[in-house]
């Protein structure tokens, strides 16, 4: 079999993971930084810069991974639950839901992550986690839109993530239930939006009105 059919395997792969992990459990009381990982390695015994090498990156490296590993687990997780059994609403709940609960126990480590990529530094990453982040569950929810839609629907999901994400992370009722209530109010929110703007479009002389205004 030629190397090109080859399928990749990272022998670094598990000790990575115990690495991020730690860094994120640690996170609480030392934060995102270089030093934290540093310290996260000794604690796992591993020889001297191998922290660094396994994430050269630093602690955003740390971010970037973690965040990449929870939407692919989210995927899975989803298929496990049965999403092409459910409508695209409860599609689009459960993956925001499923995402967030990846994290219940690391609340205030994840409002120090957040500190983090708000930093004017860190825009770009910031956007670029948010972006893989609901492309995955537009994924998984069966989304296979290619035109401007493809677009509009990962933005709106992007706000309606963000807003929860925060929500979440000064909620503390049993079972954040107060967090799903919210998400439901702003997915409603979402459908009277998108169905006002199909009553819109199917008014008398809209797309005449809208042709002219083009021209």
């Amino acid at each position: 079999m030629s190397s090109e059919n080859t399928p990749f395997h990272d022998p670094d792969a598990e000790i990575r993971d115990r690495l991020a992990d730690s860094v994120a459990a640690n996170a609480t009381f030392d934060g995102w930084t270089g030093t934290a990982l540093a310290a996260a390695g000794r604690g796992l015994a591993l020889p001297e810069g191998d922290a660094a090498r396994l994430f050269p990156g630093g602690a955003t490296g740390v971010l970037e991974y973690l965040s990449s590993r929870s939407d692919r687990r989210m995927v899975e997780d989803l298929e496990v639950a049965g999403v092409a059994g459910m409508k695209v609403r409860e599609r689009i709940r459960s993956a925001v839901r499923l995402r967030l609960e990846q994290h219940a126990g690391e609340r205030e480590a994840t409002r120090r992550a957040l500190a983090l990529l708000a930093m004017p530094l860190n825009a770009g990453l910031a956007l670029k986690l948010l972006y893989r982040t609901v492309d995955a569950m537009w994924y998984a929810a069966g989304d296979t839109s290619v035109d401007f839609n493809f677009y509009t629907k990962r933005a709106t999901l992007a706000g309606v993530y963000s807003a929860t994400l925060l929500f979440w992370l000064n909620d503390r009722s049993e079972g954040a239930q107060a967090t799903w209530e919210f998400l439901d109010r702003r997915l409603d929110d979402v459908m009277r939006i998108e169905k006002l703007k199909s009553q819109v479009r199917a008014w008398p002389g809209a797309r005449t009105r809208a042709g002219a205004t083009r021209r």
